[in-house]
């Protein structure tokens, strides 16, 4: 296990290190990690949802001010009503609030003092003037003369030139969301599990388990060991050969799919590295995830589910530890890579397969 894996599990509440995988020590681990959720909504992890690092904590240089919207977007499904109305603020008008106090804009929002602090520090700042700060930025930045946003949700009489506008737009706006949500640490220590894994468990059903394909097959190209899983049972029972040198990675958008967290669980149980790609952070799969990687939520519509539009960031997020674990294993992958696209190049040619 690397050093980043390991420095993860030291640092998240209720938590032991590594060494301590035995069953029991980690069911132990496992009840204490539902307050850690809870409470990296407020701090040890609201950078999953929003850069390097998060909630000011551990030295993080607070995010840019353009990725405050990103992360209001990402975070808002999991605050509280009081943060979200807050948060909502100043996303809508940020040069208004950049202009005020934090009692002004308690006020203005309806809650307290203590809410607006707790909001700043969960998109990321170390406190509210941090906060005034990145506002002002934002406000700047808007008012540069850029192009003003696609923003209208798709109507089931729009011309399909329309359609095309829009989706590309919810879809670029979903990457740029995912990579400013991304924490970095949690994204190299997953990378570093990945590339020393002797085997990884995939698990994911409906849109998720095509993204846990997806998975599945880059690291078979580069040479590692991965399979993945949509049918629960043999998730489960895969899940209980896991050791502690193994890796296990589940996929949900809604963070609760049980078919999903259940394997999970047993990897984590049986002392596995277990990752959760998820557009909810405070999510219950987050209880038996070692490492956590945030999804944007996307806006969601009749001609739009949420099956649809998570699948793009899920994607972005694969293809970044894909490509992360090619570059440490880069000696076996290259030659991997190489290998498996000359066995398939006749594929590719006119005239089918050779013989």
């Amino acid at each position: 296990m690397s050093d980043e894996v390991k420095e993860i599990f030291a640092r998240r509440k209720g938590r032991r290190p590594p060494e301590a995988s035995t069953a029991e020590g980690r069911k132990q681990a496992a009840a204490g990690s539902g307050r850690a959720a809870g409470a990296a909504a407020e701090g040890g992890r609201a950078g999953a949802a929003g850069g390097r690092g998060g909630g000011g904590g551990g030295g993080a240089a607070p995010p840019a001010p353009a990725a405050l919207a990103a992360k209001v977007r990402t975070l808002a499904p999991s605050m509280t009503r009081s943060m979200q109305r807050v948060a909502e603020a100043v996303a809508s008008d940020p040069a208004a609030c950049a202009a005020l106090t934090v009692t002004g804009l308690a006020e203005l929002t309806g809650t307290s003092e203590a809410t607006v602090v707790r909001t700043a520090r969960l998109l990321g700042y170390p406190g509210y003037r941090d906060l005034r700060l990145a506002l002002a930025g934002l406000a700047a930045h808007q008012q540069s003369g850029r192009a003003p946003a696609v923003t209208a949700d798709i109507a089931v009489d729009d011309p399909l030139p329309d359609v095309v506008a829009k989706l590309a737009y919810d879809e670029q706006q979903t990457l740029a969301d995912t990579a400013a949500g991304l924490d970095m640490v949690q994204l190299s220590a997953a990378v570093g599990a990945l590339a020393g894994a002797r085997r990884t468990d995939v698990y994911g059903v409906g849109a998720s388990g095509l993204v846990a394909q997806d998975l599945t097959q880059k690291l078979l190209r580069i040479g590692l060991i991965a399979q993945a899983h949509s049918d629960p049972h043999l998730a489960v029972t895969n899940a209980v050969q896991l050791r502690a040198k193994d890796v296990a990675v589940a996929i949900t958008h809604s963070g609760s799919t049980g078919d999903v967290i259940e394997p999970l669980r047993v990897a984590f149980d049986h002392g596995a590295t277990t990752i959760a790609i998820t557009g909810r952070p405070d999510g219950p799969v987050s209880q038996y995830a070692d490492l956590v990687l945030t999804t944007s939520t996307a806006r969601e519509s009749e001609l739009r589910p949420a099956a649809m539009s998570s699948r793009t960031s899920q994607l972005l997020v694969v293809d970044c530890l894909f490509i992360g674990v090619a570059q440490r294993t880069y000696e076996s992958a290259a030659p991997a890579l190489s290998a498996s696209y000359e066995a398939l190049a006749h594929r590719h040619r006119s005239g089918g397969p050779s013989r």
